[in-house]
């Protein structure tokens, strides 16, 4: 069936199953980088807390729904974005360092920038695998399961569109920052962007300090959870569809055209 393909397809088709194989030899540490904080976060603050009758939170819900139909859609936004950034950069921070690694994947006969693409693509995947595999935690843990309705098409589109750009910003970190300080990423942009994210609360409960609720609309992960919560539970208060896949196109747009010439100015000096 690939005999069959074009040789540019051929070639994709190629980077991607070795990018497979290669994750095939780390599925212990995928799994952990993937549930580990969802798990813990779950665990303690809906299922501890209520037990121990510590938790009459509602995560800021307006209408007072339980924390954990709140907390449901951001978390799985928040692991899509986790997993997206640390499949591109942390790979890249080896592959363009003293090694070279990454210029085995340039003899493949295809330009610079499907080189690239594919990195984001299969970024895409792991984003993808992630947020199936949080969802049952978020699910069944809470001592309140959420009260979820399910828009699929809205869902999918969601998560597709949400684990290209993950991809696409991790492609541009893993290329704008040294790999010696690769580290620094998620000290100074991923811890950042998941607390004002809108994971723990929705962004219409940032009313209140109104110069906050304004200034994380640069935060691309605020559209994303925002998404996932019109898909999975409608009831607490969303943006708009419409905007939060605006936003979510424009981010992935800009982040891929920024991280593809990033990428290839790096590779090619």
């Amino acid at each position: 069936m690939t005999d069959a393909l074009p040789l540019g397809l051929r070639a994709f088709w190629g980077l991607i199953l070795r990018d497979l194989r290669v994750l095939s030899r780390e599925l212990v540490a995928f799994g952990l980088r993937t549930l580990m904080n969802p798990l813990l976060f779950v665990f303690v603050f809906t299922y501890v807390m209520p037990k121990i009758g510590l938790a009459g939170v509602t995560g800021g819900a307006p209408s007072g729904e339980a924390f954990s139909t709140v907390l449901l859609p951001g978390l799985i936004a928040v692991s899509i974005f986790f997993q997206g950034i640390a499949a591109v950069a942390l790979p890249l921070s080896t592959e363009l360092g003293g090694t070279r690694e990454i210029e085995d994947r340039l003899m493949a006969p295809v330009a610079i920038w499907v080189v690239a693409a594919e990195k984001i693509c299969f970024s895409a995947l792991q984003s993808i695998i992630a947020a199936a595999a949080v969802f049952p935690l978020v699910y069944w843990i809470p001592a309140t399961p959420p009260a979820i309705t399910v828009h699929w098409p809205l869902l999918v589109l969601v998560v597709v569109l949400a684990s290209l750009t993950a991809g696409s910003m991790g492609l541009v970190l893993g290329t704008v920052v040294p790999p010696r300080q690769i580290g620094l990423i998620f000290s100074i942009v991923v811890i950042p962007v998941t607390f004002l994210g809108c994971v723990y609360y929705p962004w219409a409960a940032l009313h209140p300090i109104r110069w906050l609720q304004i200034g994380v609309l640069a935060n691309p992960l605020v559209y994303v959870s925002e998404g996932l919560r019109a898909a999975l539970t409608p009831e607490v208060g969303h943006m708009g569809v419409a905007v939060v896949l605006a936003a979510i196109t424009g981010v992935l747009v800009a982040l891929t055209w920024l991280g593809i010439r990033t990428f290839t100015r790096r590779v090619v000096t």
